[in-house]
């Protein structure tokens, strides 16, 4: 006889709308404990500008002892889950020095200078979302904090885009900024108790979608042929966003709301007013990237653990990087400190070494959320990366890139020295560990073959 089995968002339902949440049962186990163990379930991306000082990044040791660097440092107590990659060159980055390292981290093509000036592929994070997403109320969830500074003036740019589309097209996904948007969107109508405004606030928006899904059906009718494939397609992007309304899951021991902090000196469209020089400050905004940042993270953990998505991205600024680091006491943006005022190796260094402080909080929650005899970092991947190496020659050669997790038998406390291969076979081997079986992933010109000591 088969084993009874339950899911782990199970709940007891007694009269009217009581629900009691499970805790968990051995019941829950053996599906879940068996998918960790063959593919990995769960991906997130984080980018982080401007590559680092990398005497301070890389680690000394051996490769299963490694002694991390000043920078890497803050990351010991997860250094188990932690493989750091050493040694790869990121040769499809052609164009523009940002441009084409921000394009090519995720996507492994050259930037595309004739039409687009984007990418010529999807994004590893979307080609992973075509295997795994499956019924979630979100294909993919990508955020970002102070994101679009600089040139790109709070506008989606080759500047500032990592993710592209998994079609035909490739277009570009710009981040979603605000927090407080994101946090009701993501976790309203779990955090709604029944008969509460925001329960019928919830109410509305699904029947006013429906409403106008009838309405927009009427006039569709009437139109030419263009017009209506516009529509059908304006019709389906609402009709995603009903589903996504009516799909989110009950609130349980696992899947609990973030706190949603107080963001109001936070500005998410500061970039709209920046200056190309990065001479225009928002200092009240900027102030506030530790606290938005954090709740972002938490965010993006609940959203994973509440099964909402199970691929998400989030993007620390962009290419240029044009904000200031007030609590760390420097008052120029980063890309000054960069390059543009003569490169300034202890600035960027105490930059990165903040970074990992946060990646530290991300990484460290995952690990605390039980999924049943393993944690939500166990049965994910996590990639951390940048668009370049050195910030004053944009080389792209020793990337400095990460992994941390468990997802399909990734094995950390590593740290590999690849010498000199393409960071196209790191995407192949990612992909890979999601149940794909490619030899390439990206421009296969900048592919060898898949890379094979992540496990």
């Amino acid at each position: 006889m088969a084993k009874f089995r339950l899911n782990r968002r199970s709940v007891l339902r007694g009269a009217g709308s009581i629900a009691i949440a499970l805790p968990w049962l051995e019941a829950m186990e053996p599906a879940r404990a068996q998918a960790a163990a063959t593919t990995a379930q769960r991906f997130l991306a984080v980018y982080t500008p401007g590559g680092t000082v990398l005497e301070k990044w890389r680690p000394t040791g051996t490769e299963t002892a490694p002694v991390l660097g000043t920078i890497l440092k803050p990351l010991e107590p997860v250094l188990p889950k932690l493989l750091i990659m050493d040694g790869l060159e990121m040769m499809c980055a052609k164009g523009e020095q940002h441009q084409a390292g921000i394009i090519g981290w995720l996507t492994g093509t050259p930037q595309e200078e004739s039409t687009t000036n984007y990418s010529t592929g999807p994004s590893l994070d979307q080609a992973i979302a075509t295997l795994i997403a499956g019924t979630r109320a979100k294909r993919s969830i990508e955020i970002a904090v102070r994101w679009a500074t600089g040139k790109s003036h709070g506008l989606v740019s080759p500047i500032n885009a990592a993710n592209f589309e998994d079609n035909d097209q490739h277009s570009p996904i710009p981040p979603r900024i605000d927090p407080q948007q994101i946090w009701q969107d993501l976790f309203g109508s779990i955090a709604a108790e029944p008969g509460s405004d925001e329960a019928a606030r919830l109410a509305r928006k699904k029947s006013i979608l429906d409403f106008v899904d009838r309405r927009y059906v009427n006039l569709s009718a009437r139109l030419g042929a263009a017009d209506k494939q516009k529509i059908d397609q304006h019709l389906t992007k609402i009709r995603e966003i009903e589903q996504g309304l009516q799909a989110l899951p009950p609130m349980s021991a696992t899947c609990m709301p973030p706190m949603l902090i107080d963001t109001s000196d936070y500005d998410p469209a500061s970039g709209l007013n920046s200056a190309d020089d990065g001479s225009i400050m928002d200092n009240s905004t900027d102030t506030a990237i530790p606290k938005v940042g954090k709740l972002m993270m938490d965010m993006m953990v609940m959203a994973l653990a509440c099964d909402i998505t199970a691929v998400g991205s989030l993007q620390w600024s962009d290419t240029e990087a044009k904000h200031t680091f007030p609590w760390l006491g420097l008052p120029d943006h980063h890309h000054f400190y960069q390059h543009d005022g003569g490169f300034r190796a202890p600035e960027c260094e105490q930059i990165g070494i903040w970074y990992s402080e946060m990646h530290l909080h991300l990484l460290q929650a995952m690990d605390a959320i039980d999924m049943g005899g393993h944690t939500l970092l166990d049965e994910s991947v996590v990639f951390f990366g940048s668009e370049l190496q050195e910030p004053p020659s944009h080389a792209k050669t020793d990337m400095p890139f990460l992994l941390a997790g468990g997802g399909g038998g990734l094995k950390g406390g590593r740290w590999l020295q690849n010498g000199g291969k393409s960071h196209n076979d790191l995407l192949t081997a990612i992909i890979n560990l999601y149940g794909a079986n490619q030899t390439t992933f990206g421009d296969p010109n900048y592919c060898a073959a898949p890379l094979t000591n992540l496990t």
